[in-house]
């Protein structure tokens, strides 16, 4: 295989976003083929957009995803769709011996997305996620300096990830959206997938979580727009994490402390604090009840993005690599389920006002996602539905 041949499923904001760049030949390697959408007026949409701007391009059209994947017109998917069906398609995609690209989240529950693995690990395709924000040359900086030892024993992460902020119109914006029903969450399922997904891959998994989530505290929706947790690690670190979809101005600021210093990204830029002796060491060898260790403040250079550069591109590159030249995967499929966990672990622990040890059981989880969908009164009122344009306006 010399191309590979895409296909997407899901031609909303995420999905249109995909197309713009494959249409353009913005992928090395790549080829888009086909669009599914079960909505005849994106279909459309799409079509337009294509027939103005790749004229010489041939991409099919079809509304039922099963006919796309047994028309042989495509050799990967890239699935942009309600989080719900993330893993019922990627399934039926290996099934059909296609390589997945799947949007964040992997899906709303683990007990789901244990059965997508299963499917992942019986075939030999390629299984990827779109955690984009691992292409981003801050994270990896800050990932590299932890797995290096420069901060030495880690032990306290912060992420306040206030920034997310959203106006009652766009939930107004469909029917499905932030319902336990639709869309399985609020701003842990859809804005902040991609800060608990680098949570976890630079700072590593929780043992356990404790969490409050408000639903419905600044908007009128049923599912949480207010967060905070707190977590503990198995060498004793902690982690808090804060999130809303309705404080302005936001705040984006991740503070990472170890015994050899500290890290702070914020406003697009690395600071790193390094301490002349361990802490553990000074605490210990010092005679003066109030000193601290001496320290050095800089920022640290980080490579800049090329021009034109956009994360989504990144990792749709990198698996087009992966499935023509076995290029290792930045974001793995297999540990989309890592920043499920957590998030899993944030609202079980807010409905049982517990703390949750990780992994969750995904039975129960399922037993109380059930609940919350069952027993929901919510109506959803003046919603407008819309359609993203593939241009990036909307049509209504």
């Amino acid at each position: 295989m010399s191309v590979v041949r895409y296909g997407i499923v899901g031609v909303g904001n995420m999905g249109s976003s995909h197309l713009r760049y494959l249409s353009a030949g913005k992928i090395e390697g790549a080829v888009l083929t086909a669009l599914c959408d079960i909505n005849p007026e994106k279909l459309e949409i799409a079509k337009k957009y294509l027939e103005e701007n790749q004229p010489d391009l041939k991409v099919s059209f079809y509304e039922d995803y099963k006919t796309l994947f047994a028309s042989g017109e495509i050799d990967a998917v890239i699935i942009a769709t309600p989080h719900y069906l993330h893993p019922t398609i990627g399934i039926d995609a290996f099934a059909a011996n296609l390589h997945v690209l799947s949007e964040k989240p992997i899906g709303v529950y683990t007990k789901q997305v244990l059965e997508l693995y299963e499917a992942a690990k019986k075939s030999d395709r390629v299984f990827g996620i779109m955690y984009n924000q691992r292409t981003n040359p801050l994270y990896q900086k800050v990932r590299e300096m932890i797995k290096n030892g420069e901060l030495g024993e880690l032990k306290r992460c912060i992420w306040i990830i206030t920034s997310w902020y959203r106006t009652q119109a766009y939930y107004n914006s469909g029917g499905w959206r932030a319902t336990w029903k639709g869309e399985g969450g609020g701003v842990m399922a859809n804005q902040c997938p991609h800060q608990l997904d680098l949570w976890q891959w630079m700072f590593g998994m929780p043992e356990t979580i404790r969490a409050s989530c408000y639903e419905g505290k600044y908007h009128d929706i049923e599912v949480e727009d207010d967060v905070t947790a707190f977590a503990e690690y198995a060498n004793g670190a902690t982690g808090v994490f804060i999130t809303t979809t309705g404080e302005a101005p936001g705040t984006n600021r991740l503070e990472i402390s170890g015994d050899r210093g500290k890290i702070v990204v914020e406003n697009d830029t690395l600071t790193f604090t390094k301490l002349a002796t361990p802490e553990r060491e000074f605490c210990y060898t010092c005679q003066e009840g109030f000193s601290t260790p001496q320290k050095e403040t800089s920022v640290i250079e980080v490579p800049k993005k090329p021009d034109g550069f956009q994360e989504h591109q990144g990792i749709t590159q990198n698996f087009t690599n992966a499935i023509l030249k076995g290029e290792e995967l930045l974001a793995p499929g297999l540990e989309g389920i890592n920043g499920l966990q957590i998030s899993n672990a944030m609202y079980l622990s807010s409905w049982t006002d517990k703390t949750i040890k990780l992994p969750v059981d995904p039975d129960v989880y399922f037993e109380y996602l059930n609940k919350k969908i069952e027993n929901s009164t919510f109506e959803k009122k003046n919603v407008k539905e819309t359609i993203a344009n593939v241009s990036g306006t909307y049509h209504v």
